[in-house]
């Protein structure tokens, strides 16, 4: 069982001997001076609590390059080391890892519970799908209904819909969070649309429900992280989306032209600003709608998760998204 987690070290000279996923390497490097010979590396190990950066201390080449090899982006490997902080008194904390007493070591499969390095959603995955169901039965025009079902009926995308994260890193990063963020989502633009009655609500909740759907395509479980997909990479969710779109769009006879195009905007355009990423910045309200509410559980998810996981004694930290965050 894993009793040791990358973000709550806080004490030099604490000793490591745990399980983490490996989220980048660095190629190993020669010491700079005359006093030491052979190279070090760096790698960033991470878990669902946070990160931390080890650092293997090689005397020899082979050696070093040996363990360097043997382990990649997305294993889980096996550390055992120091806790070094560096600059001392700054609160920056390392792994140190000596190879005449320590060890960085690839994981077998069945050493290690993946549910230790990526989290998952705390909301029950079966209920959140069947109130995304729910919410989508409800809509009334026709073809937007079909659209929805295009979706669902898909095997292939609900399989990655239920299981991808939202983000990497900024909100609902964990396993079930894009489903999560989209439910929010929908439940938001419901609120505002009971506000403003003059609101299209099918359009709206249709367009809630598609509108990061490209996020399938641009993230992925690469072991034990999240990881970009190449296609997420080059091209991104928004484009994605859009695509993934237009396609299923292409199977649905009759429906009307400016109907596609509405759908298509709110998908170009629910970063809301061209700053954000944005493709289009929107020009119908239902867009303008599903991009605060994009945005509104986005920020609120990273906000509490900040106030969740704060390891200090003071009344705020800050955090450059959002700036300051009060904790009591």
């Amino acid at each position: 069982m894993k009793v040791q987690f990358a973000g709550k070290f806080s004490k030099d000279g604490e000793e490591v001997n745990s399980q983490f996923a490996v989220k980048y390497k660095k190629p190993p490097t020669p010491y700079k001076g005359a006093d030491k010979t052979g190279t070090w590396f760096e790698i960033r190990l991470s878990d669902r609590t946070g990160e931390i950066t080890a650092k293997f201390w090689g005397r020899v080449d082979k050696e070093t390059d040996k363990v360097y090899d043997s382990i990649g982006k997305g294993d889980i490997v096996h550390v055992k080391g120091v806790i070094q902080e560096y600059p001392k008194g700054t609160g920056k904390f390392s792994v140190s890892v000596d190879p005449s007493k320590g060890l960085i070591e690839k994981c077998k499969n069945d050493e290690y519970n993946v549910e230790d390095f990526i989290a998952s959603s705390q909301k029950d995955a079966s209920s959140m799908l069947s109130d995304i169901k729910s919410m989508l039965s409800g809509v009334k025009n026709p073809h937007l209904k079909n659209v929805a079902e295009k979706y669902l009926q898909d095997e292939k995308f609900m399989s990655l819909f239920t299981k991808t994260p939202a983000a990497m890193e900024y909100h609902q990063n964990y396993i079930g969070g894009l489903m999560e963020h989209t439910l929010n989502c929908m439940k938001i633009v419901v609120s505002i649309c009971d506000v403003h009655t003059e609101l299209d609500r099918d359009l709206a909740v249709t367009g809630a429900f598609i509108h990061d759907t490209g996020k399938t395509r641009e993230l992925e479980l690469s072991g034990g992280v999240i990881d970009v997909t190449e296609e997420g990479m080059m091209i991104g969710h928004i484009t994605s989306g859009y695509d993934m779109l237009a396609e299923k769009l292409k199977t649905i006879p009759g429906m009307p032209e400016e109907l596609k195009l509405k759908l298509l905007h709110i998908m170009l355009s629910h970063h809301g600003k061209k700053e954000y990423g944005a493709v289009k910045e929107p020009q119908i309200p239902e867009a303008l709608a599903i991009f605060y509410a994009d945005d509104c559980d986005a920020q609120i998810d990273l906000f509490l998760r900040m106030k969740r996981e704060a390891n200090t004694e003071d009344a705020w930290i800050w955090n450059k998204k959002v700036g300051h965050i009060y904790l009591k």
